[in-house]
């Protein structure tokens, strides 16, 4: 076991009365059993610290109060039982929080290499993306090569890398986005079609297409009025699987089509998961999805770098929606 000797890490703070955010100083974390210190060069921002900071998405109790849950970066101390690893490894890991942070703890388990000829915020743009995607498109979903995907949100960090895996791995995709622009850079990335949902109704043009009703997998952060127009698309057998609900949580739905159809509807938030099973989500990454990041099939798109001092206006081009990929900060 190596031990860190660093006497300190910057990291961003929550003020509890009004949620804004500053940076703080404390001592650097010493690694325990199966962990990694990694020193910290990227960091991704996610929805769910948006989320976090004012209240709404609390850490779990074994978790660190600090947001971020993706860096990539070089490993500075690693704890016992860890062989895998060395220091000064470069990697990329999803945190069990703490990222925002210029040292982090990562479970081995949780930790990736870093696919050859990606950039640092490349790097971070990945953990949380890939596994949330395979987890849910793949492990729950069970998408399988000749099918037809809709993913709803295709402009988010989760929705390009959820594109272009579903490709790579075989699936005709449908997505949707809020502007043209966006529409024409997924269709780019390999979507058969982009449908802009603010000028578009995607049940409409999925029907004109021929393809309403034949959509065997649908992968959606949106909720709210999507639920009922899901479910009229989606084909018999279909698997529909929700990670968020940004249109809100509430819809009058009839559930008749769930019935007839026969139909799958699941959920899932990847925090709330052990340890164990995003192990087995990292490892089957690895053999199925990293030698497509390796041949650069698939690739993050990552829309501005901000340094850590720039975390506020981090935060606030993600709540605006303007973004497309992701948004990273930079320690």
């Amino acid at each position: 076991m190596t031990q860190s000797n660093l006497s300190s890490r910057r990291f961003v703070a929550i003020n509890p009365d009004d949620h804004s955010l500053h940076i703080e100083e404390d001592a650097a974390p010493n690694p325990g059993p199966g962990e990694l210190l990694i020193e910290v060069a990227t960091g991704g921002i996610n929805r769910a610290d948006l989320l976090q900071r004012i209240g709404l998405y609390p850490p779990p109790q074994d978790a660190s109060p600090i947001m971020g849950l993706e860096v990539a970066g070089t490993v500075a101390a690693i704890g016992s039982g860890v062989d895998s690893w060395k220091v000064g490894d470069k990697i990329c890991a999803l945190t069990h929080g703490g990222g925002y942070a210029s040292y982090a703890l990562a479970p081995v388990g949780q930790c990736l290499p870093i696919p050859t000829g990606f950039s640092m915020a490349q790097a971070a743009a990945l953990p949380e993306a890939l596994l949330t995607v395979w987890h849910n498109v793949f492990q729950r979903a069970q998408l399988q090569a000749g099918e037809n995907i809709l993913i709803h949100g295709g402009a988010s960090g989760i929705g390009t890398v959820a594109i272009m895996t579903c490709v790579a791995l075989g699936a005709t995709v449908y997505t949707t986005a809020g502007s043209d622009e966006k529409c024409r850079a997924l269709e780019a990335m390999g979507a058969s079609r982009a449908i802009n949902y603010n000028t578009e109704q995607f049940e409409d043009v999925l029907e004109e297409l021929g393809v309403s009703g034949k959509i065997n997998v649908i992968f959606d952060m949106a909720g709210g009025d999507f639920i009922q127009k899901n479910f009229n698309v989606a084909a018999e057998e279909a698997r529909i699987v929700n990670i968020a609900f940004i249109r809100g949580f509430s819809a009058e739905v009839n559930f008749a089509p769930l019935l007839m159809k026969r139909l799958v509807l699941t959920g899932s938030t990847l925090r709330a998961q052990s340890l164990e099973q995003k192990t087995v989500m990292v490892k089957e990454i690895l053999e199925h999805v990293y030698p497509h990041l390796e041949s650069g099939a698939i690739h993050p798109v990552v829309q501005q770098v901000f340094p850590l001092e720039e975390v506020e206006q981090a935060h606030e081009l993600m709540k605006s929606g303007q973004h497309m990929g992701k948004i990273v900060l930079s320690m």
